[in-house]
């Protein structure tokens, strides 16, 4: 398995429409951001979304997609400023803030791509 940091800039180099990157495996939580992006959230923020919002996130919408959806993939929300690509993982999940006018269901399907392949 790829250490966290290298998974991280693989994904940073996937496009210049990454904002930031978190992967929480294992318990273990790293991430990253482009430094100098406007209306960005703040590290602290960014910290309780991944340990708290993120997880539940995935949990609650796997459990729905495992009733009668097929299951499910990933997560993307649409904030004011950016999306937000989440997708789980068997250790974890993976986290990646993307542009607003950039495309996040294909750089978030590159991800995917990305990630499973590293596992």
């Amino acid at each position: 398995m790829v250490s966290i940091g290298s998974m991280i800039e693989k994904i940073f180099s996937l496009s210049d429409a990454v904002r930031y990157v978190a992967i929480y495996r294992d318990g273990q939580l790293e991430s990253r951001s482009k430094s100098s992006t406007v209306g960005a959230s703040s590290s602290e923020s960014d910290r309780y979304e991944e340990l708290l919002v993120n997880p539940t996130l995935l949990k609650l919408t796997s459990q729905r997609g495992g009733i009668d959806c097929g299951g499910m993939e990933y997560v993307l929300v649409r904030y004011g400023n950016f999306f937000q690509f989440v997708m789980p993982a068997p250790w974890g999940h993976v986290s990646v803030c993307i542009e607003q006018d950039a495309d996040p269901v294909n750089l978030g399907l590159q991800v995917k791509s990305l990630v499973q392949a590293e596992q």
